[in-house]
């Protein structure tokens, strides 16, 4: 099992061949380009179960490198079967559209679409070879598999050419072993999802490689896109500016004034994007940006473009892998917009309909009470003990919160999560400001250092927890969204006590003097009060 941090390697098994996949050194090579360290592809599925051990990580010291032209055609394409997606209406409207046409909402029935894989084509491979080649690939210095999504590839976008795809080794976040956090609440196998481990510091950059990688592929195929925008309460825009600079493909983000963390509105300023600052809140950006995007050369980037959802739902994959493919219990995720909800049951539900897992988790969507249309939603429908529909949602002007990244009150993939929540039998719990606050600051006491998005997630767990929902034995994955790096001015407002109300776990700097003796007195004293 992966522990505190993801493995980054697996043993290698000499006499198995599985999804076309062999190591360069089972055989003789005179080939000066094959490194005998790396991975490539031969033609031909071998379908040999193994059993799928984890070994420690390698530690390679070679650098990342990106292949030549002929090197990288080779290493593309594991087997001889043709694996295909396209865009399909969501609520079952009968066409298919291209990845690359410019489309965000069915043609018929105006909803929303979402990208849809030939499940034949990909149960050619049994389960087993699945979860082999994905072994084989896992944390690859080599291009592009060292990415977390592109180790994927066959299950996420398949038709991209090589040269198309851009990746700045996103994925492969560290799973961690919250055990003393855990214990604290109430729980033995709680685990941390840190998707703010990444290149931008937040889970979006897992979809951002497959929008920008499509953009970059449509334009290569003649379809005239200046530049791609997007709305964005802070790491939206972030992953879309880092990904346009280096794709090289002009980017405009949409920001609501004064509402986001400096080190959020930075990062796109940083990486060349046109940002604008609009005096409203991200609802009223969304409205924008629809606008603007209605122009076929400016290309929408927000999760109602269905493509992002999927380097989202490779979360679902990791977090499966990093358990050797063992299903956990339940996975709790901040809740704001709603694609990342949808992403997560749609990795869940491949890997069951491929035979990868044989159950799904439970999936609690997290939102905070002050932007919870879905969670006054799920409540209503449990009040008269029926299941949650969408009928049930009202949008609503969401309010200030310390979670300003999921402050959304008319979420855009409503309809996907409602469905994502059907399908996992899933829950939707809220926290208020208070219980965030201290939730991420009692699990930072722990080693952690989380965002208040986290800080939601971790709250709606304890509620859970506390009153029996979630029972102590089970196996709970937390997924982190963002970094907490870039909230430190929620934290330093916390501990200084700056906030609208008490913070419960505060910890102020101890002022001293500079006498050795002093300090060592001033130190025992605080000891001495920390320890009664």
């Amino acid at each position: 099992m992966a522990g505190g941090a993801s493995a980054g390697g697996v043993r290698k098994d000499r006499d198995a061949r599985v999804g076309g996949l062999r190591w360069p050194d089972d055989e003789a090579t005179d080939d000066p380009a094959r490194d005998p360290g790396d991975v490539y592809f031969e033609g031909g599925a071998g379908e040999q179960a193994v059993r799928h051990t984890r070994a420690a990580s390698r530690g390679r010291s070679r650098a990342r490198r990106h292949p030549g032209a002929a090197r990288l055609a080779e290493l593309w394409h594991p087997a001889r079967v043709t694996y295909a997606a396209w865009f399909q209406c969501f609520r079952g409207c009968p066409g298919r559209f291209g990845l690359t046409e410019v489309i965000y909402r069915c043609p018929q029935c105006h909803g929303l679409l979402e990208v849809q894989h030939d499940h034949a084509a990909l149960r050619s491979r049994s389960p087993a070879a699945w979860m082999r080649l994905f072994d084989e690939r896992y944390g690859r210095t080599q291009w592009p598999f060292g990415s977390g999504v592109w180790s994927k590839l066959e299950w996420v976008l398949p038709q991209i050419e090589p040269s198309n795809v851009v990746s700045l080794f996103e994925g492969n976040s560290n799973l961690l072993w919250a055990e003393r956090y855990g214990k604290s609440i109430g729980l033995d196998d709680l685990w941390v999802k840190q998707c703010g481990i990444s290149h931008t510091g937040s889970f979006k950059d897992l979809g951002m490689t497959v929008l920008v990688s499509a953009v970059k592929q449509a334009i290569a195929e003649g379809r005239p896109i200046r530049a791609v925008a997007c709305a964005s309460t802070g790491d939206t825009s972030a992953a879309l500016a880092a990904y346009g600079a280096a794709a090289g493909i002009p980017v405009v983000v949409l920001l609501p004034a004064g509402k986001i963390s400096a080190a959020q509105l930075i990062q796109p300023v940083a990486n060349g994007a046109i940002v604008c600052s609009l005096d409203t809140d991200f609802d009223g950006c969304m409205r924008v940006v629809q606008r603007l995007t209605e122009d076929p050369s400016i290309y929408l980037a927000n999760s109602m473009n269905s493509l992002r959802v999927e380097g989202q739902k490779t979360v679902a994959l990791e977090i499966v892998q990093q358990f050797d493919w063992e299903v956990p219990d339940w996975v709790l995720i901040p809740g704001g917009n709603l694609g990342n909800v949808s992403a997560l049951a749609k990795g869940f539900e491949m890997m069951l309909d491929l035979g990868v897992i044989a159950r799904l988790p439970r999936i609690v969507c997290c939102q905070a009470q002050q932007a919870d249309p879905l969670y006054l939603a799920f409540a209503r429908a449990q009040a008269e003990g029926r299941p949650l529909r969408e009928e049930d949602y009202a949008p609503q002007q969401a309010r200030s919160t310390l979670a300003s990244a999921i402050q959304i009150g008319a979420p855009v993939s409503l309809p996907k999560a409602v469905r994502a929540l059907q399908r996992c039998n899933g829950l939707v719990e809220e926290a208020s400001e208070a219980e965030l606050a201290d939730a991420a600051a009692l699990a930072d006491r722990s080693g952690m250092f989380n965002c208040p998005h986290t800080g939601v997630a971790l709250a709606c767990l304890q509620k859970l927890a506390k009153r029996g929902v979630i029972g102590r034995r089970e196996r709970v994955i937390v997924i982190s969204t963002a970094h907490g790096l870039k909230f430190t001015e929620f934290k330093a407002r916390y501990h200084e006590g700056k906030l609208e109300f008490p913070s419960t776990h505060a910890n102020q700097p101890v002022p001293m003097g500079s006498e050795p003796d002093e300090v060592v007195a001033a130190l025992h004293r605080v000891l001495d009060a920390r320890a009664g």
